[in-house]
Order: structure tokens, then sequence, then C-alpha cells
């Protein structure tokens, strides 16, 4: 099976976030792996979106949780049947089948019903009752196949029909009775070398004669088959056999399983497993909106591993993870952040380097790997460093940013200084924007012993906007802070111009009076000289946190 490996930035992807997964997916995508896919697990912020749409690239794809789904183990290498084919080509075919189980669907690809032997048995028991006379439905063309006959005469070969079957062995005169007695139905009769016999059901303008044991039609009988519409085959088998075989022309449709409705890829595993157990096939198939088969479910699928691995770009942290990847084994990890919580079952291949941003490390990669970096690709990295960096003026960047930065801006012909000033401008627009979803755009959760806060970060031209909306903030600050039952909540507003912040925090009282950055305003904090997130609030943090634990 081949997995489909998901490269995933932090819950709230910036710029940095999300430009290097579909970086890192492309460069996996030119080493020779197309199953690698950039992924996004919440909504592009402003900024990110301008970039994406300035350099016309498609977004990663946004998958919002990662819990468990039908999709993550179903088998896809699945056959299907057309209802209309003959229970004895499905029966083979489904011998060669995984599980031993095959979807019927129409002309269309669509789903039916569902062919396995518990349903099968039941079924023939049905059409095989000894105290009735035997009805299957059928069509001349279906008996022909199931029976490898030869055809001697045919009419309306496709129709199917609904019919009687007769054994002619009795005497002429009994059968005569018999035909007597279903002559308002369709009758098809099995029989052997016994010309009155074939002479009778072609007077009687049966729907089909099938002569037994490779025995020949007299030639006067054929014409009159003809001009009586009555179609003539001839079996190689005996009567026995024959009659047997009959009852498999019937088609398939007949005697699949109607009753079982199926999955969907995107269905819980929770949601199916009490199902799959009450089900006497023990599998279930999965169509998909326009109810075309996608897959087969099993009990058993779920004692293997998903066909979904992770790569995290960006972070490291459990609570900065999409929802549900506890589930899935993780690749690599490829960062510039402090190291986490985060623990694997199995050794990655870790990569963290403190740089400025990881577009840095991702844009290397291609370099190390001697990868020509394409021009959209390097538009996107040359954009993931400078929002990281601040225009290279964050105290987070290294010598080996700016040679990077200068190396993306060569290929693409970009001006960092006017290409920074573009996408720090189209992010710092809050205007018409609610507080909340300011605040959500690049929110990373931390957690210090049993201590939770998150830190929120947007960087503007000019913070007087939000100051002069700080009680909306601050309010919306508290909901996040009690929704997650930390200690604080803080958003970081950065003034690019000025390259300082102010704090706003909402948090517990008694942790107010730790925190001693000079103060503007009740709960706003002048923080000056710092612009990074990671590398100058988070340790200070840190500290108080410390404080209050002793």
């Amino acid at each position: 099976m081949n997995k489909t490996v998901y490269i995933f930035g932090h819950k709230n992807p910036d710029t940095d976030s999300a430009v290097s997964a579909t970086a890192y997916a492309r460069l996996k995508q030119l080493l020779g792996f197309n199953n690698y896919v950039a992924a996004r697990a919440g909504h592009l912020s402003p900024q990110t979106e301008y970039i994406y749409n300035r350099f016309k690239i498609k977004s990663p794809e946004y998958i919002s949780e990662l819990n468990p789904k039908v999709s993550f183990y179903m088998e896809t290498n699945v056959q299907t049947v057309n209802e209309n084919d003959s229970l004895w080509a499905s029966l083979s075919k489904m011998e060669k089948a995984p599980g031993r189980v095959l979807p019927v669907v129409d002309k269309n690809g669509c789903y039916k019903s569902f062919l396995h032997y518990s349903a099968f048995a039941q079924n023939m028991l049905v059409l095989m009752n000894p105290e009735k006379a035997a009805s299957i439905s059928t069509s001349v063309k279906l008996m022909l196949d199931t029976m490898n006959a030869q055809p001697i005469v045919l009419h309306n070969q496709e129709d199917i029909f609904k019919a009687t079957v007769l054994i002619g062995s009795a005497t002429l005169e009994e059968f005569n009775k018999i035909l007597d007695e279903h002559k308002s139905e369709n009758i098809i009769v099995i029989t052997g070398n016994r010309r009155e016999i074939h002479e009778a059901c072609i007077n009687s303008k049966i729907k089909l004669l099938v002569i037994t044991n490779g025995y020949v039609l007299d030639k006067d009988l054929k014409e009159k088959a003809k001009q009586n519409g009555v179609s003539v085959i001839i079996s190689p088998f005996p009567t026995s056999n024959t009659t047997m075989l009959a009852a498999y022309s019937t088609p398939v449709i007949a005697l699949a399983d109607s009753s079982i409705e199926p999955f969907h890829p995107k269905d819980l595993v929770s949601k199916v497993l009490p199902k799959l157990k009450s089900v006497a096939s023990r599998r279930i198939p999965v169509v998909d909106q326009n109810n075309k088969v996608k897959g087969i479910i099993a009990e058993s699928d779920f004692l293997h591993e998903a066909n979904v691995e992770l790569i995290l770009v960006d972070h490291n942290e459990m609570s900065q993870c999409v929802e549900g990847f506890e589930n899935y084994r993780i690749q690599e990890v490829i960062d510039h952040h402090r190291l986490g919580t985060l623990s694997t079952k199995y050794p990655i291949m870790f990569i963290n380097k403190p740089v400025g941003a990881t577009a840095t490390l991702i844009a290397n990669l291609y370099r190390e790997y001697k990868i020509s970096i394409p021009k959209d690709i390097a538009s996107l990295l040359l954009c993931g460093i400078i929002s990281d960096t601040l225009i290279l003026k964050s105290t987070t960047t290294t010598e080996l940013d700016k040679e990077t930065a200068e190396y993306l801006s060569a290929i693409t012909d970009l001006d960092i200084e006017q290409l920074g000033q573009d996408i720090i401008s189209a992010g710092s627009k809050i205007g018409g924007r609610k507080a909340s979803e300011v605040i959500k755009q690049d929110m990373k959760e931390y957690t210090e012993g049993k201590i939770v806060y998150t830190i929120s970060q947007i960087e503007v031209d000019n913070p007087q906007e939000i100051l002069s909306r700080k009680e909306e903030f601050l309010s919306e600050l508290e909901i996040e802070r009690r929704s997650r039952k930390g200690l604080f909540a803080c958003l970081l507003v950065t003034d690019i111009t000025k390259l300082s912040s102010m704090l706003f925090v909402a948090s517990d009282k008694d942790f107010q009076s730790y925190i001693n950055f000079p103060k503007m305003e009740e709960n706003i904090f002048y923080l000056k000289d710092i612009v990074s997130r990671k590398k100058q609030l988070v340790p200070l943090v840190s500290e108080q946190i410390a404080k209050i634990s002793n």
C-alpha cells in the first residue's frame, strides 16, 4: 500500500510554516516520491494568502484534523462486478478478490449491492428450493456464457427475463400438460436428444430451449424455431450439470446483499467498527460522494498501520500538531524552535537548527540534494525567510538566513526589501477583522509542567489601531485563556517600523505581579527591542513561570 505522507506546519500556520510545507513536498516529489502532500490544519493568514495568490501557487491542502478515518485503512485495490453479470462469472472473480467479496455496481459504476458467500448461500437456498418450481432471472446471453453453449437460434439475447425452468424428461403427453400449466410464463426447457420434446417446445413458443450433451437440433425444427421466436442453444454438459449452471446464469444482483449500506472515506473508525462486527461479511464497501466504489474496509484492516504518515515542519510541540497526529508514524521533523514535548515510537530524521526561518533549512536541503529550486518555490521560500526574520532585521536572523535570502533573490529577481515591505504590509492590515481572528491567525500553545499558556503574534506598521481596540482584544484573550484553563493568553504586537512590541496579557491576577516588563496600561506592556516570540519572549516568560512554580 502506497502511503500518503502529509507535511504539516503548526496548527495556526504562519507564512514560514505554510511555505516550508509546500516547498518540502515539492522537493520530495522532485526526488521521485509523489506521495508527499503539503497540508495545513488551520486557515491561512492574510499575509500568507497574499503570497500564494501573488505567485499563483496552490496553498497546502486544508485538513482540520486527522482522527482515524476509513480512508486511512481501507483496501483500495478493489475489483467490482456489473449487476447484470452472471453469478457464475462473478463467483469466479470473487474467488480471486481480497476477502472473497465483490461490490456490485451498475453500468455507471455506482454501488448497488455486495456479493459475499453468506448472502450467496442464503439466496441460492431460496432459488434451488426443491418444493417449488425453479424460477430464475436470466438472459439468453447469460445462459450461453455460463454454459459455454453453442448458439443455434438467438432472439433478443441481451434481454433479462424471469423464467420458469422445466426439465424435459417426462413422456410427451405429460410434458405437454406441464407446458400448458405454465403457458402464461416465460419458459426455459432443458432436455436431451428428444425430437418430440424439442418440437413441442418450439410449437408452444417457449423462451429458450437448451439441448444438453452436445446434441444438435434437427434442421427443420431450427427453421421453425426461427419463425416462432424460440431461442435454441446447445450445452456441452449433461442435463443435471446444465440445470445447475442455469441457476448460476442469474444476474449477480439477484443474489447479492442489498442490505449492506456502504461507508464513506471520511467516516470515523469509531463509527464503523460496531457495524463491521454486525455484518456476516465482516467487510463493507466504501464509496465516494458520487456512490462510486473507492475501496473495501475490513475489521482486520485496523490491525495494520494507517496508510498515512506525517512530516512536521516549523514546530515540534504536541500542542501545535494537527489533531489526531498521535495515531500515525512521524517520519521527520524540520524546525528552528526550541525542543518541545514531542516523542516518537521510532527513530526519525530530526533537523533542528538555530536559524531565523524553517524556509532557510528547506532551501538548503534543495542545495544539499543538488536539486534545482523551481522559481515559484524559490519565491515562496524567500517570503518565508523575510516574514519570519522581519526582513532580516529580527534578532533571530543568522548569516545563513541572509546568505540563503540573497541566493533566492538571485533566482527569482525579487528585491528583498521591496518584497518584505509588500508582504509585511499585506499581513499588518487588521481593519474589519475580528479580534478573535487576529489572535488565532498565529497562535501557539505552550506547556511548562502543568502550566498551559498561549502566545499570539502579529506584525504591524502602526500598532495604534490595535491599541484603540484594546478592550476587544483583551476580552478575546481572556476567552482563549479560560477555554484552555491556561495561566495566561497574550498577544505580541510587533511594530516593524521600530522593531519593538506591545504585549497584551489576559491572565490570572496573581500572575500579573510576576510580569516585570514596563507597563503601558492595565494588562498592556511595552517590550523594547523584542520582536521574536521564540527567541526572546518565550525564554523570558519561562523565567516568570519558573518563579511561580518555585
